[in-house]
């Protein structure tokens, strides 16, 4: 048997006859940048959530990049985060002039450890973005006090895990900006990129608007530096055709994650993915640590089982980063995970067969 990381053409073939009106729709309408179709799906966006405004753009990069551009983060500021990440969390912070400061992990959640947050606050500071790693909610209210007493932006880093919920408030919805991803591989993913920025604060959600489009609100009136990052009308439909049907795909994710625990949770050999009490994960990764993680990941693929790195270098020892002068040793916690991360296949499409294979594959691959 082979089992997929990620198989996109399964979810297409149960939503088909939705996704291709959804597409006729919008080639019908000769509406393709803006328009009706993502303005309904920022609306629909903000009450799944829970928050007022949902602005469309074109990436979870850009929404991350243009959340710190509407708060005026630039040079000589300083925005801490974590090392364990997709790049684009600190990669926005550098191009806008600013320096990434980087905080140490949580062991057990792989998100920012909020005990060692304030240490890394300078009166330069001017926000944190916080990172819902892998559908795992970050312990948020720890971090929300540390910014309240400093006056710092909170720009929650959600690409990885809409519908996931922190004390019954969903994430995206706890910030001053929240930050979300449609990259196709996505619990909620489009057909090419896409992104979102959520907020509370109009004055913000408008600013957000205005960036998007080159700075301008109305055409060729420009009051802003912005740039072009716009969602484009066929991802709105496509993402509006599946957002109805992503509490049911988070569900048939934890289903699969705890065949996956049972199997694994007498083996010392392998650390399952933790769930802080109160919070909902919603698994846009099931990743767990194996030590000897490529001589498993090896004897897994020559079974049929595809598997991932997420993430083999920390950021802080990234070519690109040398610059901020940290060394090794200075993270030990993400430095460590990041040796022995391992991410098995989960999607909601996967047959329980499939799963049990994966497991019993994992199981024997650690000898146990």
């Amino acid at each position: 048997m082979k089992v997929p990381l990620i198989d996109l053409v399964r979810q297409y073939n149960v939503l088909r006859n939705e996704i291709d009106e959804a597409i006729r729709r919008v080639v019908g309408s000769g509406r393709f940048i803006g328009g009706p179709e993502v303005e309904s799906l920022e609306e629909e966006v903000a009450e799944y959530l829970g928050v007022k405004y949902a602005v469309g753009v074109a990436s979870g990069t850009d929404a991350l990049w243009l959340s710190l551009m509407a708060l005026g983060v630039g040079p000589g500021d300083e925005v801490i985060t974590t090392p364990f990440t997709f790049v684009a969390t600190a990669e926005v912070v550098a191009l806008l002039g600013a320096r990434p400061v980087f905080v140490d992990v949580d062991p057990r959640t792989y998100c920012i450890d909020p005990g060692k947050v304030e240490e890394a606050v300078t009166p330069r500071t001017k926000a944190i973005i916080p990172v819902h790693l892998f559908g795992q909610p970050v312990d948020w209210d720890p971090i929300e006090e540390i910014a309240e007493r400093h006056g710092l932006f909170l720009v929650e880093d959600g690409a990885q895990a809409i519908g996931a919920e922190y004390k019954g408030r969903r994430i995206c919805s706890l910030g001053d900006l929240g930050c979300l991803s449609f990259f196709p591989t996505k619990n909620l993913g489009a057909y090419g990129d896409g992104g979102m920025v959520t907020t509370d604060d109009p004055e913000l959600a408008e600013k957000l608007r205005v960036l998007r489009t080159h700075g301008a609100k109305e055409k060729y009136v420009h009051r802003l530096v912005g740039t072009n990052s716009r969602l484009d009308a066929l991802q709105a439909a496509v993402l509006r055709t599946k957002l109805p049907h992503i509490d049911g795909w988070n569900e048939r994710r934890r289903e699969i994650a705890a065949t996956y625990d049972e199997t694994l949770k007498d083996l010392d050999s392998v650390t399952t993915p933790y769930v802080m009490p109160g919070c909902t994960h919603v698994y846009h990764q099931y990743t767990v640590l194996v030590r000897d993680r490529d001589e498993v990941r090896g004897k897994l693929a020559g079974a049929g089982v595809a598997t991932a790195v997420h993430y083999p270098i920390p950021l802080h020892l990234q070519e690109a980063f040398r610059y901020l002068g940290y060394k090794e040793g200075d993270f030990p916690v993400a430095e460590r995970i990041s040796k022995e991360v391992l991410s098995l296949p989960i999607f909601p499409e996967l047959s329980d067969e499939e799963v049990r294979y994966v497991a019993e594959r994992l199981v024997e691959a650690l000898g146990a």
